[in-house]
């Protein structure tokens, strides 16, 4: 060790003369298809010395668009040894962000998280399991740090993709974006690219110093911390600001790494910025059907506080933590203004106030107040139950007075470094008392120094009474920390804040009534339109300031609105297609198109997001069970729906097997879930272009079923289905009834399309789209990608609008009420007309009426090869419902009659068909359907059906997946 420290050392000594430089260091290991780079000997000696895997790669990319970020982690680490060896991918991610997607790929072969609903925990005795590793990994969200150790075989890699998605909140007037790097060794390739996208001009753009605090600290602390000189950016660090859209990059090469440190523990990559905002109710953005809605006012005048200080003053708070309260509570006090009015209360074994009730700031009171807190002594154990309850009285006991001014805002402010250890210590009872306490009067903000410290419990007594908790680490600056935190709710300017818009225009609202808006901060809201086509909105905003209540209201122009947060959203993707990727031969986890795909929906996931918080803190003041219960599924479902590792959610991920000569064990054989009862089993074939069978041993869709009448043996109702479908790359068969013939063709689409399968809207009412998804070709191929379909969507308009969505993982079924159906277990659900039977990984049937039903098949892999993806067959089972008049790449064939061309007779037999008095040459080809159960002879038509199909490929193209093709742009025109 002290050598590695000397060799270190004398390299960091070094001037670049004086160094010695490995011009030819072999890199042919981390196969990172780069030039080899000059890196000096000493630090290839530190690598050569590393035991476990070296991390070839780290590349972190977000994107935020209207502070809304998507962020990608990408990481390969290196088995060069034969044996396997433990690779370990760790990385913290903000507290309140949320993991979307965790992906491994280990010996060539994937391993896709999935998200489960979290099971009621049950107390077991000398439960000996606990803990251990059962091939399933658990991982709680509400760790700051995800972390996931797995075996690598020998000369082999492991590549780790997380993904999660977090609402930038503005505080002092700033938003800021963390990035933890952290990867503890020095990594061979390591970039991280931040693209900022807004509506509005971006201002105040800046990127600290690396920040080398341990974990996520609060912006709060940076924000505090004053500086002389402007500081200056990491190193390497390239920005580029155009108006509305940034990009940054930080890429230090190894080198340049181990100047910073050798420990590979960068610190936190600290980016802010602010953006020009609109006066009167706010930036308001439109997309697919979703809105949001950003809200910040300013110039107000401040309204006067009520504040009591409740200082933790036990022994834990002996030196530092007190020292450095006592200097922020010295500065806070000089930043009290004329109006307000405040107390302090110390506790530990016993709660000391200074004074029996609130006084106003005067010169005289702020300097008994520093002598008060000047004489704190630490000493004891911690009553926090006391603590809270003595100063809600006081606080409670004010605002009865006449002194107290009516529009005036109250709030508590808690700080403590420990768990409660003197009179009450159970925190429901805590909680309790300090509702009952509160009286829904005023907030109280919590503040939590240390490791030692119930933060659920700090976090709880927040949200139930509508303030905020704040974290301040162990080695942190608590004393800039905690001026930091009372900046940001220091300067009240609004109160009880109701937002409210056109009752028949808009349903589920995130929350619109707040107590409190303070300066620098930011309301966002967010919610769905019921009616897409209307031409404008209602908004109307009412709160009360200083002295006066105030209205703020207008119509915004909806169309206006969605075409600008479409051009936002082109910048964004534009960016992120001009933008580089890992290097690392995973091209079908290429993240430019899975953020891509997230980014335009970005408004409905912002929806997703904060509707998710709302859940959880709804259950959290619950005063019932059956309430609590409600509040619990609805954000449960949410989390499901956008795959949200929340605290109702547990992210469920197979670990590879590796033997212990250092190869990876078999692929297990599995049974796939049958179709038709015991009839049909998938035997997981794909067909390729040509028709031909491709072999997939990799793909597993399930053992057993969930239900009692299935999983005991009983025989399922057999499925009848036609042969019209819409299968695999896509390919597309159609039986046409009236002429006793079917035909096939491929559609050669691009990932993002979104096709129109079945287009009745005007009579039926129901509309199916399918959404494109590509995928590499396998090896061989003489494709370049091929592309399936991996969300379907039903749209139905009689009696009522309605509609279902289907993915690999989960239907959605949004009729009256929404619901979100899990694809692995099996369930029927009937909703007016619309029902949907699921038997768990295998098939969706939907059926509407009593005369029209869609079978959708689920392709899903276990551990599938880095070209395989989850996707989805489409069938038609029963067409009687459907019109004439109907359309859509597969509806227009359904009353159709199609013949084939007179031949001379000299001629071969004739391979032309006559569709509409248009001749289509063909070919006879024999098709797989059923996942590969059954053959179909078909006439087979090229160049993405041309001639066969109405019209061309692209007049098949649809804005959204809602589209119902209604509007002079949809398929109806044909």
């Amino acid at each position: 060790m002290l050598r590695l420290t000397l060799t270190v050392f004398c390299f960091l000594m070094a001037t670049g003369e004086d160094t010695e430089f490995d011009e030819d260091v072999d890199l042919t290991d981390f196969d990172l298809g780069i030039a080899p780079r000059r890196v000096p000997r000493q630090v290839k000696t530190i690598l050569t010395k590393e035991t476990k895997p070296h991390i070839q790669e780290l590349s972190i990319k977000t994107t935020i668009i209207s502070r809304y970020s998507f962020t990608a982690v990408h990481c390969a680490l290196l088995n060069r040894h034969s044996a396997a060896a433990e690779g370990v991918f760790q990385y913290a991610i903000p507290a309140d962000a949320y993991i979307s997607n965790f992906t491994m790929i280990v010996g060539g072969r994937v391993y896709q998280s999935e998200v489960t609903p979290k099971r009621k925990k049950v107390k077991q005795e000398n439960d000996k399991t606990r803990g251990q590793d059962s091939g399933d990994t658990s991982i709680e969200s509400e760790l700051e740090v995800f972390r996931m150790a797995v075996k690598i075989p020998g000369r082999n890699r492991a590549i780790f993709f997380l993904t999660y998605e977090q609402l930038l909140q503005r505080r002092l007037g700033r938003y800021e974006h963390v990035t933890s790097i952290r990867p503890m060794q020095l990594v061979s390739r390591l970039s991280l690219d931040i693209t900022i996208v807004d509506h509005s001009p971006i201002t105040n753009l800046e990127v600290l110093p690396l920040r080398n605090g341990k974990g996520i600290t609060s912006p709060a602390s940076s924000t505090a911390l004053k500086t002389l000189a402007k500081p200056e950016p990491p190193i390497t660090t390239v920005i580029k600001n155009e108006k509305n859209v940034c990009s940054i990059t930080f890429n230090p090469s190894i080198v340049q790494q181990a100047k910073i440190t050798t420990s590979g523990n960068l610190g936190d990559f600290v980016v802010r910025y602010d953006v020009e905002r609109e006066l009167g109710i706010g930036d308001i953005q439109v997309l697919n059907g979703h809105f949001v809605h950003y809200f910040a006012p300013k110039d107000l005048p401040v309204v006067p506080k009520n504040v009591v200080f409740v200082i933790d003053t036990s022994a834990s708070m002996l030196g530092t933590k007190i020292r450095q309260t006592k200097d922020a509570l010295f500065t806070i006090l000089n930043d009290l203004r004329p109006g307000d009015h405040f107390n302090f209360i110390s506790f530990s074994n016993k709660v000391k106030e200074w004074k029996n009730r609130l006084v106003p700031v005067t010169p005289l009171n702020v300097r008994d107040a520093k002598k008060f807190i000047y004489t704190l002594a630490p000493t004891g154990g911690t009553n926090i139950n006391s603590a809270i309850e003595i100063g809600s009285t006081l606080l409670r006991d004010y605002l009865s007075t006449s002194e107290a001014n009516p529009n005036s805002v109250s709030l508590i402010i808690f700080l403590t470094d420990g768990r409660p250890t003197v009179g009450e210590i159970q925190s429901v009872r805590i909680l309790g008392n300090t509702r009952s306490a509160v009286q829904e009067k005023f907030c109280i903000f919590t503040i939590g120094i240390g490791n030692d410290v119930d933060y659920k419990l700090l976090d709880r007594m927040a949200l139930e009474n509508c303030g905020m908790m704040r974290r301040i680490g162990e080695e942190a600056d608590a004393s800039a920390m905690l001026k930091g935190f009372y900046d940001e709710i220091g300067t009240p300017l609004l109160s009880d804040i109701r937002i409210n818009y056109t009752e028949d225009s808009v349903q589920y609202v995130t929350q619109h009534l707040f107590t409190n808006y303070f300066n620098g901060s930011e309301i966002v809201i967010a919610g769905k339109l019921t009616n897409k086509s209307a031409e404008s909105l209602h908004v109307q905003v009412t709160a009360t300031n200083d002295d006066k209540s105030i209205i703020l209201e207008t119509d915004v122009p909806l169309r206006h609105r969605q075409v600008e947060t479409e051009k936002h959203v082109k910048a964004a993707t534009a960016a992120l297609a001009g933008s580089g990727r890992p290097s690392a031969s995973v091209s079908s986890y290429r993240w430019d198109v899975a953020l891509g795909d997230i980014v335009e929906d970005f408004a409905e996931r912002v929806w997703g997001f904060l509707s998710v918080k709302d859940g959880l803190r709804s259950r959290l003041k619950s005063k019932t069970s059956k309430e609590r219960e409600e509040h619990i599924k609805q954000a449960t479902n949410l989390s499901l729906t956008y795959n949200f590792l929340t605290p109702l959610t547990n992210l469920v991920v197979e670990k590879p097997e590796v033997l212990a000569d250092g190869t990876m064990a078999p692929v297990p054989t599995v049974s796939p879930a049958p179709l038709e009862g015991d009839s049909a089993a998938n035997s997981l074939r794909e067909d390729t272009e040509e028709g031909q069978p491709q072999k997939s041993d990799q793909r597993s869709t399930g053992t057993s079923h969930q239900s009692n009448t299935v999983g005991k043996g009983q025989s399922k109702k057999p499925i009848t289905i036609s042969k019209t479908s819409a299968d695999g790359d896509p390919h597309f068969v159609v039986e046409i009834p009236l002429s006793k013939l079917t035909v096939c063709f491929n559609i050669n689409g691009e990932p993002g399309h979104i096709l129109s399968l079945v287009s009745d809207h005007k009579n039926s009412g129901v509309t199916v789209n399918g959404k494109l998804i590509g995928a590499p070709a396998p090896p061989g191929s003489h494709k370049q990608q091929r592309t399936y379909f991996n969300t379907i969507t039903i749209v139905v308009d009689h009696p009522r609008r309605a509609y279902i969505e289907v993915t690999p993982k989960k239907v959605i079924l949004d009729g009256k009420d929404r619901m979100v159906l899990a694809c692995h277990s099996t369930v029927t659900v009937t909703s007016g007309v619309l029902t949907v039977a699921i038997v768990g990984k295998s098939n969706v049937t939907v059926t509407v009426g009593d005369n029209i039903s869609f079978i959708i098949l689920l392709h899903q892999y276990k551990n599938p090869a880095p070209y395989q993806k989850d996707h989805l067959g489409f069938y038609i089972g029963n067409s009687k419902g459907l019109s004439p008049d109907c359309h859509g790449l597969l509806g227009q064939f359904l009353y159709e009659e199609v013949g084939f061309a007179e031949s001379g007779v000299d001629m071969a037999p004739s391979t032309v068909l006559k569709v509409k008095e248009r001749s289509v040459p063909v070919v006879q080809k024999t098709r797989k359907i059923l996942s590969g159960t059954q053959s179909v002879d078909c006439w087979f038509a090229r160049n993405n059906a041309a001639k066969l199909i109405d019209g061309q490929y692209e007049d098949y193209l649809m804005s959204h997946m809602f589209d119902t093709g209604h509007s002079a742009h949809g398929t109806n025109r044909l």
